[in-house]
């Protein structure tokens, strides 16, 4: 099924979705926590081609831009895989009501790094998921 320049591939296997079920509560949106204040987080993803960003839940309102272009596909909470081409600048707003979330995964299936930035709203609807200390530590430099 394509939807938009969205398309919609065959469902999760079993050793994805279990994966996908202990990720619940990671809260590491992106490969690196670029900086943290009060208010938000910024993340970076960085993927080299065939390279995957494994589970994450999203909890918090956020957006995410492409700052790179390339392909990608992604397996989300409800069993759908989704293959996309995203357009450098892209950009895309999520929010989420109190108790709402969504966990997915991310691999560049493209021929070149794929470089997203994603800023987490801090002040959501949600309380903000735990990040591990050593994540902190490699933003405090």
């Amino acid at each position: 099924m394509t939807l938009g320049d969205r398309t919609e591939t065959t469902g999760m296997n079993e050793a994805l979705m279990a994966e996908l079920r202990a990720s619940r509560g990671n809260g590491c949106v992106g490969t690196e926590l670029v900086s943290e204040t009060d208010r938000v987080r910024v993340w970076l993803i960085r993927l080299a081609p065939g390279e995957r960003i494994g589970f994450h839940e999203h909890v918090l309102d956020y957006f995410w831009t492409a700052i790179t272009a390339g392909r990608a596909r992604s397996n989300h909470d409800d069993g759908s895989t989704y293959e996309k081409t995203y357009a450098a600048g892209e950009t895309q707003h999520a929010t989420y009501a109190a108790g709402d979330s969504k966990i997915h995964d991310l691999t560049n299936i493209g021929d070149a790094d794929l470089v997203f930035s994603t800023v987490e709203f801090l002040q959501s609807a949600n309380r903000p998921l735990p990040i591990p200390e050593a994540i902190r530590r490699r933003d405090a430099g």
